[in-house]
């Protein structure tokens, strides 16, 4: 069972050990499970160039996908989850935008031949579609969310903390 802060307004913490949620979707094996700590960035630049250097790694090209960790959510808009504790490089005075969103946000993973279905019971797009390496921001039900596509059965949810408790629950709500 998933471990609630006592202070549900700040969000919520999974507690270390907190136990994924294994079962089934419509027939299918899924799990639902605590996303390792990492570190989050929102980056943003007109010349992706730059911020690449910047960076010191690749950016993901195309709008919707992601490379090492990194997605491009828009033309000038990009979100890094790095490995937890990844330092911020020094880019002062150049026009970009780097900020350290780690605490805004937290992360599920939905596994297992039945994870589309799971996701499906309140996202919109066809995750079905979804080939490994895409990322893009869309809502379940009513909540802003982002899915990244690890593999075709394996997917990273990223939703901010205040709504967490309630997306977490949905999905395992989902699970036979």
């Amino acid at each position: 069972m998933l471990e609630i802060a006592p202070l549900a307004v700040a969000g919520i913490d999974l507690a270390p050990g907190s136990e994924p949620i294994a079962g089934t979707v419509r027939g299918l094996a899924v799990t639902l499970a605590p996303a390792p700590a990492k570190t989050r960035w929102s980056l943003r630049a007109k010349d992706p160039a730059l911020l690449a250097a910047a960076l010191g790694r690749a950016l993901p090209e195309p709008i919707g996908t992601q490379l090492d960790g990194i997605a491009r959510l828009g033309p000038d808009e990009w979100y890094a989850m790095l490995p937890a504790g990844t330092v911020p490089p020094a880019a002062s005075g150049q026009p970009l935008s780097l900020v350290d969103v780690s605490a805004r946000a937290v992360g599920f993973t939905v596994q297992g031949p039945g994870a589309v279905a799971a996701l499906t019971r309140g996202c919109p797009l066809d995750l079905a579609q979804f080939s490994p390496g895409r990322a893009t921001r869309t809502v379940f039900e009513t909540v802003e969310v982002q899915i990244w596509a690890l593999a075709s059965d394996h997917f990273h949810v990223e939703v901010w903390r205040s709504f967490a408790p309630w997306l977490w629950h949905t999905l395992a709500e989902a699970i036979d």
